[in-house]
């Protein structure tokens, strides 16, 4: 078993995403379609997707998290977001990723999530 790399010192833990892309922001709202069955609120509102990767041939690479891996849909919800996205216009192909580092953590959620869930 080899050993993943160390990431480059002052390289994000989280890649950035293609905001950019014309698909960007209907692939975000596809996101919030998706929520978690045991949180009343969107999984994109959450912070479990860290990045949306949009080539230029349209392919989308999704890089999500849990709030917790022994969650029990674990093995459904990147089936999920894929569903969510796969039928925007233009979307080629959807790979959808999960991913423990960074740990997710409440700080990752948005300020309407937080409302929603009664922290602020």
């Amino acid at each position: 078993m080899t050993k993943a790399p160390e990431p480059l010192e002052g390289a994000p833990l989280i890649a950035p995403s293609s905001v950019d892309h014309p698909l960007y922001e209907p692939i975000v709202e596809a996101c919030r379609t998706v929520y978690d069955p045991e949180i009343p609120v969107n999984i994109y509102e959450l912070g479990l997707i860290y990045t949306i990767e949009i080539t230029d041939q349209n392919e989308v690479r999704i890089v999500m998290t849990l709030t917790a891996p022994g969650c029990p849909v674990a093995g459904e919800m990147p089936g999920w977001v894929a569903d969510a996205i796969e039928p925007l216009a233009g979307v080629k192909q959807v790979d959808v990723e999960l991913t423990w580092e960074p740990p997710w953590g409440m700080e990752m959620m948005s300020d309407e999530a937080r409302l929603e869930l009664g922290f602020m």
